[in-house]
């Protein structure tokens, strides 16, 4: 459905903007948070996600993707007002608790309402413009935020506040979409069980392997992106006021995930997969060994665009190993496994950035080369071909 497509993009370019993303590390140390601290919360956050993922996957199924989605946005709202206000580490906290909620019941649901809405066309495009449509709001946040916000850094929550209000209005235009009839008729109906979606999605080994590969990508661009860049910005001798305009750039370089589809395309999912892992692992060295402004922010940049490019992919072959009917739920399961492994890697970069900053960046390095040995296995097992993504 065209109107749903409409609104999914408009909730995602929403969401994306959020105001205090230039400075989201300076905000919560300036509220007396360390840097272990956030990563903690982060973890835990993850965890929480974990053990709601598969519950709020088997609710989705019986309320409907669409009254899920309207739940999570207004949930959503509700957390960014509190971080608003947020003061100390139990309001931080709060809010990483209810992102939890949200995380875990919009971890499937949006994919597979697009899944749905697009009738199962074209998918890697959608997937692609859903993830680029994300970093367009964070671009126009940061463009924002430089212009209007300054150092203001609650006046950035309050804005951030408004954005996330608007999301959860649109929403409510969303409409519900059934199944298409020809994935019916490719599932049978004694595998819609909540135990046999389980099996399908963790009962093998060779999407462990994918899935593993997934979040050591995933929770290092996290780290790099969010947490060490304003860190390594400080080792360069940044400015504050500079952070939302290198922020609205690394964005901008963000938006090249529309070209994923491409990317795989010329190069296969294994090459392509190859390079994105590459690409970050040697961002993450170089990053380590130098903190020379100028090369800070390409080695950034390159992390941004590499994560962008493997987002959409990363989705397009999840949603290609549902077995069953139950795709909200499958992709559920398969979202709290990649919670798991994450929350595990986020504390450790969180203990490895209060070591130092270089430390963490090459603990960076080797999350993408123990992700990329891990990709390039699964490939192998698989036997792709690139006709399969489509």
């Amino acid at each position: 459905m065209k109107r749903n497509l409409i609104l999914l993009y408009t909730i995602v370019f929403l969401q994306g903007m959020v105001f205090y993303g230039p400075v989201a590390v300076l905000y919560r140390q300036a509220a007396g948070i360390t840097v272990f601290q956030m990563t903690l919360i982060e973890g835990i956050s993850l965890v929480l996600t974990v053990g709601l993922e598969i519950p709020w996957g088997i609710l989705a199924e019986k309320i409907g993707y669409r009254n899920t989605m309207v739940a999570c946005c207004m949930v959503f709202f509700i957390s960014k007002i509190i971080f608003w206000q947020a003061v100390d580490f139990a309001g931080f906290f709060t809010e990483r608790v209810l992102l939890a909620v949200v995380s875990a019941g919009l971890s499937g649901c949006d994919t597979a309402l697009l899944y749905r809405s697009c009738r199962g066309e074209d998918t890697h495009w959608v997937f692609s413009l859903y993830s680029g449509l994300g970093l367009a709001g964070l671009l126009c946040s940061s463009c924002l935020y430089t212009l209007v916000v300054g150092e203001n850094f609650r006046l950035a929550g309050l804005l951030t506040v408004f954005s996330y209000g608007l999301a959860a209005l649109a929403s409510l235009g969303l409409r519900e979409v059934g199944e298409p009839e020809e994935e019916k008729e490719k599932k049978a109906p004694e595998k819609r069980s909540p135990v046999k979606a389980f099996r399908a999605a963790l009962w093998n080994p060779r999407l462990l392997l994918l899935l593993v590969a997934a979040a050591l990508m995933e929770q290092t661009n996290w780290a790099v992106t969010v947490v060490l860049n304003q860190l390594q910005y400080q080792r360069s001798g940044l400015e504050v006021s500079a952070m939302g305009v290198i922020l609205a750039g690394v964005s901008l370089v963000g938006l090249l995930g529309v070209f994923s589809k491409k990317l795989t395309g010329r190069l296969g999912i294994l090459g392509a997969g190859e390079l994105l892992f590459a690409l970050t692992g040697g961002s993450c060295i170089l990053l380590a060994v130098t903190a020379q402004p100028v090369v800070s922010i390409l080695g950034i940049a390159v992390v941004s665009g590499a994560g962008a490019l493997f987002t959409p992919l990363q989705t397009e072959l999840q949603n290609r190993q549902v077995k069953t009917s139950q795709r909200a739920t499958e992709l559920s399961i398969q979202s709290a496994f990649l919670n798991g492994v994450g929350a595990l890697v986020s504390v450790a970069f969180g203990r490895a950035a209060e070591g130092s900053v270089p430390g963490a960046f090459l603990l960076g390095a080797a999350c993408c080369v123990l992700g990329g040995l891990l990709y390039g296995v699964w490939c192998g097992k698989m036997r792709y071909k690139v006709d399969n993504v489509h």
